[in-house]
């Protein structure tokens, strides 16, 4: 039997194996629904974020932050988006997004689905963003960027210009009811049409000045004044911004829900502690003025404490704000690709249950290390069926190696850019064998395949220099016993 026709789904079908916060085409979102597993470990999340959320819809909290931590690619981003759907409520090709979670059965517990059902019955916008690609500050962060990162999406979801600015003059047109005959008028003046051109502005101000005077927002004087003062830096203060973040809610029906959902803040915040501030004192702001009505969700490699004691200072206050505190473990990891990838069909199940029958102390002795680290071996036939074409140690180790390659540089970068799940890592792996006949293991060098084109060229470049090494691949062969050696130490090198 070969390998690609054991799995119940087709291994080489095409997976969103990188979540990237921003991607949303509804045949994606769709799948993502439908395939999404919830681990026993996710149940868990779901109940308390859910639980402590409900707190702001049925009354009055201050504490309204929620920090999502965990190792690289145990789907923290994943998770994050799966709950902008569901806060959103989105509908997705004819259905609701939590009717996916209700007709798939996927949480267990009838608590959790009612505090589910309502939050997704509670008006709610949802702005969903990665902190480093909505960031314009490119190397150095002021102490302020994360305010600005949190102005500018709040400024885009109601569709005024990033340009703060600007953003300013359409949310005061809009307040005196005059944005639409704005955008009418200036259509009619300069046959332009303001949406698609607002980023032009510096060479319009002209256009714009006659504009706002023609009707009657300000005078043409007042108008020539109002310009001059763009070109200035923008300031804005976080009591300002909490306040205009009340001021959008009260202008909704009541219990109008705002979430900010933020990815990677603290890859983002990194050893600065005047961003860690930052942050602090919008969580406490917003806590204060908003009441529980507008959240703020982040995603981190780190755990909220491991990062304030890193900072040094007292960031107490914080802490209490982000009371709601979920940590996603590699458990969760396997037991999602196991689901999502290698499911087998019923006669791939009785093939293997044989293979491994006839094999126990062969397959035993062939993965048994005698160095004293526990890895972790097949437990009986079943989880040789569920695991197979890979060994259950591979998922912890690969865990580890993703987070060690990033922490050390040797891709940080790229890894964060391309956010590379372990699913698409052990699908593509798998996508390499599925030609083969039943009995082969997937061997951890295969891994590095999937990882190559993110590493720096600096360490790529070894590995090529030694498939072109005369002593070491005499015969030129695209699959060489030392190369893949050299793949596996690289790999396992931090």
């Amino acid at each position: 039997m070969l390998i690609k026709d054991m799995f119940e789904k087709e291994i080489d079908r095409d997976i969103q194996g990188v979540i990237k916060v921003g991607q949303a085409e509804d045949e994606n979102i769709r799948q993502e629904l439908e395939e999404y597993v919830v681990t026993k470990e996710l149940q868990k999340h779901f109940r308390d974020f859910f639980s402590d959320y409900k707190k702001g819809i049925n009354g009055n909290t201050d504490k309204m932050g929620v920090w999502i931590s965990g190792f690289f690619g145990s789907g923290k981003s994943h998770f994050l988006k799966i709950l902008s759907y569901l806060l959103e409520n989105r509908e997705v090709e004819g259905k609701k997004a939590f009717d996916y979670f209700l007709d798939d059965e996927k949480i267990k517990d009838p608590m959790v689905l009612a505090d589910m059902e309502l939050a997704c019955n509670t008006p709610t916008d949802v702005i969903l963003f990665n902190i480093d690609s909505k960031s314009k500050s490119s190397g150095n962060k002021g102490k302020d960027s994360i305010l600005n990162v949190f102005l500018r999406v709040f400024n885009e979801m109601q569709e005024f210009s990033t340009d703060p600015h600007l953003a300013d003059l359409e949310r005061q047109l809009r307040s005196e009811g005059k944005y639409e005959n704005f955008k009418k008028r200036y259509k009619e003046l300069h046959n332009l049409n303001w949406l698609e051109n607002r980023h032009m502005f510096k060479f319009h101000k002209d256009k714009v000045i006659k504009t706002l005077a023609d009707i009657g927002f300000m005078s043409e004087e007042s108008a020539r004044d109002w310009t001059r003062t763009t070109t200035r830096p923008y300031e804005i203060s976080i009591d300002v911004f909490a306040k205009m973040v009340k001021d959008y809610l009260d202008s909704k029906d009541e219990n109008h829900h705002l979430v900010f959902l933020v990815d990677e803040i603290g890859q983002y915040i990194g050893n600065n502690t005047d961003l860690m501030l930052n942050l602090q004192t919008i969580a406490e702001d917003l806590g204060t003025a908003c009441h529980g009505k507008a959240w703020i969700v982040v995603t981190s490699q780190q755990d909220i404490d491991s990062i304030t004691e890193v900072q040094g200072r007292d960031f107490s206050k914080i802490q209490g704000r982000f009371d709601t505190r979920l940590n996603l473990t590699s458990a969760n990891v396997d037991e999602v690709i196991k689901l999502r990838i290698l499911e087998k069909t019923e006669g791939a199940n009785q093939t293997l249950s044989v293979i491994h029958e006839n094999n126990e102390t062969i397959i035993k002795n062939l993965l048994i290390f005698n160095d004293g680290i526990e890895k972790k071996l097949y437990e009986n036939s079943k989880d040789f069926c569920q695991v197979y074409p890979f060994i259950p140690y591979q998922f912890n180790l690969l865990a580890g190696v993703l987070t060690s390659i990033r922490q050390h540089g040797a891709s940080g970068k790229h890894l964060s850019e391309g956010e590379r799940s372990m699913l698409a890592l052990f699908k593509e792996s798998a996508e390499k064998l599925m030609d083969r006949e039943d009995g082969e293991l997937v061997p951890f060098n295969i891994f590095y395949d999937g990882l190559n084109k993110f590493l720096d060229h600096s360490h790529s470049a070894v590995i090529s220099r030694a498939l072109e090494n005369e002593s070491i691949n005499p015969s030129r062969e695209e699959e060489n016993f030392n190369v893949n050696v050299l793949k596996t130490l690289y790999l396992i090198k931090y």
